[in-house]
């Protein structure tokens, strides 16, 4: 195997000057990031005293398929921007602190210990630096933009203000050590101060340890090649990121598409926000869309991309790993992105039809992404009654299988594809041959932690459970204005008086999709006793509440007898069944 990446030792100041003519820059997806005033101090001192202070990570440019939007280094002004020969991937912080430091004659722009937005002019002291038993961490002084240090009550501690006073204080700001014009304006000037025979000897020392310790330095770098994959690079800047933007196949995709002059984020943000020519209010506005990460997009796409791929060429693989995200190219995303968008919405549209009607319910929000892919690539044929019917079927095995907790991007290369064979007349998908749900779980389920405790719920709403009070079966409309949730059916405060097993009281088994205006009158009194107040104080039917019992697979015998263990075995057995039947 070749290696896409060699180490050498670069002098700090030609690194410098590669920033400053724009031939180093930054990929789009770096962020900016303010180093601390202490922190650029203590950077400045290792250098004087040639201490490492870490290896830089260069990407060179050149390669086709690893294309970015590239940005200058903060303080670096040419304009027109030149195209870089390399990108940092790490070290960013310490390059654009010494840069801002060393380069540039303004005053760097840093945060104080308080995380304050502040201005600093970095100063080296001559004395310190060149007495062989002071103490160099002290030789760096930070002062502020006016170059006036002040103490309490505003007292003058010290004034640099001018040339002379920076002179006669032996005080020389850091970035004349780069620079050769300015430091021999300064030097003449501080010949001038002080006793000269002293001053020559002192300078003489400056310049063979100090000027030489800056001007000689070297720091590690480490290159990537032009021909590392862009999936490499994007592991080796997160496996180097301690700070700063966390990378994303989201961001780097941006920055690649960038380079071509397409926003992703600025297309990204109009799907999520809407687009009212389009009449799409955006997956932001939609109550279970807005679950939606820019990724799971990506992913969706990426999936039809190699699923098309595979019909044309047998040998091809179907994935959505970051490496296929990355291969994205741009036409490719043009090409999907507006079907993928439909494909979402019609799966939202199918998750309301199985009572799943806000993003709080959704069992998986993983799940999303191969049924988004499966609807774009059916298109018409999702309409048709048999094919929804089988595609409800592989959702509940997966929910209720639990089948999409982890390795989730191998389980959706297999979904699409074999959903598809299977509506086509082909064998069940492994999702569906894989899917098994003990009937002991239940009491186990206990949160919405639980993606099938959540399908639980809304199992019972699309078979039609209707609430207590009311009467009515739960649609879009009354999970809104009734506030539908999942509450107690024995409330936990007779459970408790009636010391029932936590574990079992706080089980889905004992609960049940309700308005909150059911929930309050509930109380927290017996069943017999609230079920009672329902028929009177509500003017229901005793027999019709019966009827409204048995839609949430409740036993009216037990439960009018307050008897929970009977209760809750029934109801497991029920529920048990129930779950079976939505597997099959």
């Amino acid at each position: 195997m070749s290696t896409i990446f060699h180490s050498t030792s670069e002098m700090l100041k030609g690194i410098l000057n590669l920033v400053k003519h724009g031939r180093i820059q930054l990929p789009d997806f770096q962020r900016g990031w303010i180093w601390d005033d202490e922190r650029i101090r203590r950077l400045l001192v290792s250098i004087l005293k040639s201490y490492p202070i870490g290896a830089i990570m260069l990407l060179e440019t050149g390669n086709p398929d690893v294309r970015f939007k590239s940005r200058l280094v903060e303080g670096v002004n040419l304009n027109p921007s030149p195209e870089p020969q390399q990108f940092i991937l790490d070290g960013q912080q310490r390059i654009t602190s010494l840069y801002q430091a060393l380069y540039i004659d303004s005053a760097v722009t840093t945060r104080d210990s308080r995380g304050r937005r502040i201005k600093r002019w970095y100063y080296l002291d001559i004395n310190i630096a060149t007495d062989p038993y002071a103490d160099k961490d002290e030789a760096i002084v930070s002062v502020p933009e006016d170059k006036i240090l002040k103490g309490k009550g505003s007292v003058i501690l010290a004034d640099y203000s001018t040339i002379e006073k920076e002179c006669e204080a032996g005080m020389i700001p850091v970035q004349y050590l780069f620079d050769s014009d300015k430091l021999l304006k300064w030097q003449n000037q501080y010949f001038k101060t002080g006793d000269s025979n002293k001053r020559f000897k002192k300078w003489a020392d400056f310049m063979a340890d100090v000027h030489s310790a800056f001007n000689n330095y070297q720091i590690p770098a480490i290159t990537l090649l032009n021909t590392t994959p862009k999936e490499a690079v994007c592991q080796v800047f997160e496996n180097v990121n301690t700070g700063g933007v966390t990378l994303t196949v989201f961001e780097l995709l941006t920055a690649s598409f960038a380079a071509d002059n397409f926003s992703l984020r600025d297309d990204w943000k109009l799907r999520c926000n809407g687009r009212a020519k389009d009449d799409i209010k955006g997956f932001a506005n939609n109550p279970i869309l807005s679950i939606l990460e820019n990724t799971d997009f990506l992913q969706a796409i990426a999936l039809l991309v190699t699923y098309n791929k595979k019909r044309r060429n047998p040998n091809a693989a179907v994935s959505c790993k970051r490496r296929d995200i990355l291969g994205l190219t741009l036409e490719e995303y043009k090409k999907w992105s507006d079907e993928v968008e439909k494909g979402f919405y019609e799966a939202a549209k199918f998750l309301m039809e199985q009572k799943i009607f806000s993003k709080r319910d959704v069992p998986y929000a993983s799940q999303l992404v191969p049924l988004a892919a499966i609807f774009t690539q059916l298109g018409s044929k999702a309409h048709n009654y048999s094919v929804r019917q089988k595609i409800a079927r592989w959702y509940w095995c997966g929910v209720f299988g639990e089948l999409y907790g982890a390795a989730t991007e191998t389980r959706f290369a297999k979904d699409l594809p074999q959903v598809i064979r299977w509506i086509e007349g082909g064998e069940e998908p492994d999702t569906i041959k894989e899917a098994t749900f003990e009937f002991d779980r239940l009491i186990t389920m206990r949160t919405r932690n639980s993606a099938a405790y959540k399908g639980v719920h809304t199992l019972l709403m699309r078979e039609g459970c209707r609430d207590f009070m009311s009467g009515v079966p739960i649609d879009l409309q009354v999970y809104d204005d009734d506030s539908i949730d999942i509450h107690h059916i024995f409330p936990r405060r007779y459970c408790k008086s009636k010391s029932i097993s936590r574990d079992l009281y706080n089980s889905i088994v004992n609960k049940t999709p309700l308005s909150a205006k059911t929930n309050r009158s509930i109380g927290g009194n017996a069943p017999s006793i609230y079920l009672d107040d329902l028929e009177k104080k509500r003017n229901i039917d005793r027999e019709e509440l019966d009827e409204i019992l048995k839609t949430h697979m409740i036993d009216v015998q037990s439960i009018r007898a307050d008897d929970f263990e009977a209760f809750f075995e029934k109801r497991k057995t029920a529920l048990y069944e129930k779950i079976l039947n939505a597997m099959k």
